[in-house]
């Protein structure tokens, strides 16, 4: 539990530092950025070697498109049935298929699971969450947004090659068969330990306590399906295919985070109930701090 009490620290750290004028509006978009182009790439290639191919990869490889699946049809259901507007259904549709599976997963379950666990919380984030990113988020955001370009095969195949995680998959796969010289393997292993704080630095900097919204329904219904319907259906449907072990804690618990930052961004910039998908991001977010620890108690208990 200390990882996850320093987790709280860095927290807090970004909650201090939005007081002090030194520190722009900016910042979190400058962490966050350190972490996308060179923290969170050389992680995965630090600990790609130590996934060793297996039936049970599938496991995280495909949690992730099948909860989607699942999750469509749910908010369509209740769309109709709690009548809707079209930005709400579409901001849904958007926002809570997809979670938080890099920014929050990973440190999290560095922090109450260990390293272990690490390469299959990376093939359930750049194999799901983040394909999915790049092509499902996109097209819907494309189709329901007012004056959004058109999405095309070839850019949303451009914008996933080009994208610095995926390309460190990539290359770490590439470099799996040889074993990295000592002074390559400190570097990979300094740089990637920046992750942790620079990510929870920035998510303390942007922490919101207000909701400005006007309807609390599709918050809470989307608040509930996220943090505890995904990780559920999750649970029960290892708990029925008699499936366990480290893979099972990953696809479990990557389901159990909070709505995706960057899914909630492309639905704000389509115009699609922004108030309500920065209430999922933001409450989801702060929520998932009490779910997340009881999620990992949950599966100490399966795995018994």
């Amino acid at each position: 539990m200390e990882n996850f009490l320093f987790i709280l620290i860095y927290l807090g750290i970004g909650l201090a530092l939005r007081s002090v004028s030194k520190f722009s509006a900016d910042t979190p978009v400058v962490l966050n950025n350190l972490v996308l182009y060179v923290a969170l790439p050389a992680l995965i290639i630090e600990k790609l070697p130590q996934l060793h191919f297996s039936w049970a990869l599938l496991i995280p490889a495909l949690t992730p498109w099948l909860l989607l699946a699942i999750v469509v049809v749910l908010i369509v259901m209740l769309s109709r049935l709690l009548h809707w507007d079209r930005a709400t259904t579409a901001a849904m549709l958007i926002v809570l298929p997809l979670g938080n599976t890099s920014f929050l997963g990973f440190p999290m379950i560095q922090a109450l699971f260990g390293e272990a666990w690490m390469p299959y919380a990376m093939i359930y984030d750049q194999v799901g969450s983040f394909v999915a990113l790049a092509t499902y988020s996109s097209i819907l955001a494309a189709y329901y947004g007012e004056n959004q370009p058109q999405v095309t095969w070839r850019s949303m195949l451009l914008r996933v090659a080009t994208f610095p995680p995926f390309l460190a998959l990539c290359i770490g796969l590439v470099l799996k068969q040889w074993p990295y010289p000592p002074m390559f393997a400190s570097l990979l292993h300094s740089l990637s330990a920046t992750l942790v704080p620079l990510i929870m630095i920035a998510v303390g900097y942007q922490l919101q306590f207000k909701w400005h919204g006007e309807r609390v329904s599709p918050l809470l219904t989307g608040l509930s399906i996220k943090l505890v319907v995904m990780p559920l259906l999750a649970l029960i449907g290892c708990l029925l295919l008699g499936f366990s072990g480290k893979a099972v804690d990953v696809a479990v618990f990557e389901a159990a985070m909070p709505p995706m930052i960057s899914a909630g961004a492309i639905a704000m910039m389509a115009g699609l109930a922004p108030r309500l998908v920065a209430g999922l991001v933001g409450y989801g977010l702060l929520l998932s701090f009490l779910t997340l620890p009881l999620w990992h108690w949950l599966l100490s208990i399966y795995n018994r």
